[in-house]
């Protein structure tokens, strides 16, 4: 038969993010930084623009998406997308 060979269902891998990232990478400066500063204090106050519904996402997030997207000049999620698929 030809179909695609997965991973056998009684191996158990179990690897933890904070083991592949290592300690040099700006990612673990950008999330010590925005965890130290207090957001409301320079205008990063969440909005609430409804209450039902699904709940909406930390601001420090997307803060930290921002600021990881800036130092590595990605501009467009799209072009990033790109880059990696290619």
């Amino acid at each position: 038969m030809q179909h695609i060979q997965g991973i056998s269902c009684y191996q158990l891998r179990l690897q933890s993010l904070e083991d592949t990232i290592s300690q040099e990478n700006p990612v673990r400066f950008i999330d010590a930084f925005v965890n130290s500063i207090d957001l409301e204090k320079i205008g990063f106050t969440p909005r609430v623009l409804k209450i039902e519904g699904r709940l909406s996402f930390d601001t420090k997030v997307f803060l930290k998406i921002y600021l990881y997207s800036y130092i590595n000049g990605i501009r467009s999620s799209r072009r990033h997308l790109y880059r990696l698929c290619r």
